[in-house]
């Protein structure tokens, strides 16, 4: 799409976001009601739409990882959106009494989103659900890596909402340009850093806010005392859904080195069990496109030839899929340890001692996930006050970006601003503060002319 179709989706949001009065609760409540319509009408299609995109994702993987968050973000926003929109009460300082002030929850007006491929309809069904539940109109920008998907979605947002509520602008690499340069009252961003620093770019010429869901290195801490299988099950877990591409999927784990060939024997059982097969398994998702996977091939090479040991599950003969793979104290100036993976390479690193641990993830830029595996709770306040990303899971990995009641975001290069939920809401909500004067205005007759009774008020409260 050029910048005049553009344009031309845009324009009938803003006009109706500046004519329309404020929804009321009932109102967005029907509208959640009709995007969770929108996704459980149409479940087979969009798997299948994935499916096909990826050239091979797990349809089970997409109902229980996308579909079903998705349908219960929206139930979460129905349920509790007439709390949130509540006029919240504020003290008045004595000076000002008699007197109340509150805050009004309004919305922004039209939120702009672009998603990625990796999860392409939770990321966007995500945030806009959290758009609608503060009374915004919307426009969504999938990615051009999952064309199916996307033009499955413009198609049903244009069956099930009016163009002038919620929009769908497909296209590539030109359009989400064109789009982050709209002047959106909020555009918000999921996928990488480098990206992210050019749609802040592009949003900065209008003074549009954005938040950024970005990315990074998240690592994964085993302590001495956890149980080792026990660490490993949930690191294989987190790592090899999706085939390592989640933005919160551990990066590479840090163990005890007297532990690190048992951990890596662990953590190939357990993948083993969960893949017993790499090629024809439809639980096994795909890499998505031949650069990708040529870019985790590059990586693997290179580790090898610094002398890391590889350690990897049969692949069987796929081609578009990578069998879950470790490395072994891979060297620090790699690629796998400067970029994030996003695949199902896992690097291994061990340690001596726990602040030795901490201190290495502590020198890198502040991840999006941190995991911690230790019943010791001294332990998970070493790291957690040690090191500091978006959002932590404590003896698991992923689930903290399932719960509603949660905030989900990064911090620095891993991102900016979070939503879900509450947090959601008010991120695409204008706290507008409200003040109201009494029947009498103490301050305001106190001058001018300003007399000895505000100069003895100014030293009594001055204090």
């Amino acid at each position: 799409m050029n910048h005049d179709d553009l344009q031309t989706l845009f324009a009938p949001l803003h006009r109706a976001s500046r004519a329309t009065p404020a929804a009321d609760a009932q109102t967005r409540r029907a509208w959640l009601e009709t995007l969770a319509r929108l996704v459980r009408e149409n479940v087979e299609q969009i798997v299948q739409a994935i499916d096909a995109d990826f050239g091979g994702r797990s349809h089970d993987e997409t109902r229980m990882l996308e579909v079903l968050p998705a349908l219960r973000g929206i139930r979460h926003a129905q349920r509790h959106v007439q709390r949130w929109m509540r006029q919240v009460r504020r003290p008045v300082d004595v000076v000002f009494q008699p007197a109340s002030a509150w805050l009004r929850y309004e919305p922004l007006g039209v939120i702009g989103i672009i998603a990625p491929w990796n999860y392409p309809l939770l990321l966007s069904i995500g945030p806009l659900t959290d758009a609608l539940a503060a009374g915004n109109r919307a426009m969504l920008k999938p990615s051009e890596l999952t064309p199916r998907f996307s033009e499955l979605l413009a198609q049903l947002v244009a069956r099930y909402f009016t163009r002038d509520l919620l929009t769908v602008a497909t296209g590539g690499v030109d359009t989400a340009r064109v789009f982050s340069s709209l002047p959106f009252d909020h555009l918000l961003f999921t996928g990488s850093t480098a990206v992210g620093r050019e749609v802040m770019r592009a949003a900065a010429d209008h003074l549009t806010p954005v938040t950024l869901e970005l990315g990074g290195k998240s690592p994964a801490f085993v302590a001495a005392d956890y149980p080792l299988a026990k660490a490993a099950d949930a690191i294989a877990f987190g790592k090899f859904l999706n085939a390592g591409q989640t933005c919160i999927a551990p990066d590479y784990v840090l163990v005890p080195r007297a532990k690190l060939d048992d951990f890596a024997a662990a953590v190939l059982d357990a993948a083993r069990r969960r893949y017993p097969t790499v090629a024809g398994n439809a639980d096994y998702s795909a890499v998505i496109t031949p650069r990708h996977r040529q870019r985790l091939a590059s990586a693997l090479d290179q580790a090898r030839a610094a002398g890391a040991r590889v350690q990897a599950l049969d692949a069987g003969g796929a081609t578009e899929k990578i069998a879950p793979t470790l490395v072994l104290d891979p060297p620090q100036d790699s690629l796998l340890m400067r970029e994030e993976i996003f695949g199902p390479v896992l690097p291994l690193i061990g340690y001596d001692h726990l602040d030795e641990a901490i201190a290495f993830a502590a020198a890198r830029e502040r991840p999006l996930a941190l995991y911690c595996f230790s019943g010791e709770r001294a332990v998970q306040r070493r790291v957690l006050d040690g090191v500091t990303s978006g959002g932590v899971t404590l003896n698991g990995t992923l689930l903290h970006i399932a719960q509603d009641n949660l905030p989900f975001g990064g911090i620095g290069p891993s991102g900016m601003g979070a939503y879900h939920g509450q947090e959601g809401f008010k991120r695409f909500s204008h706290a507008r503060a409200v003040f109201k004067v009494g029947p009498i205005n103490v301050f305001q007759r106190m001058g001018p002319p300003w007399t000895g009774l505000a100069r003895r008020m100014f030293g009594w409260l001055a204090r």
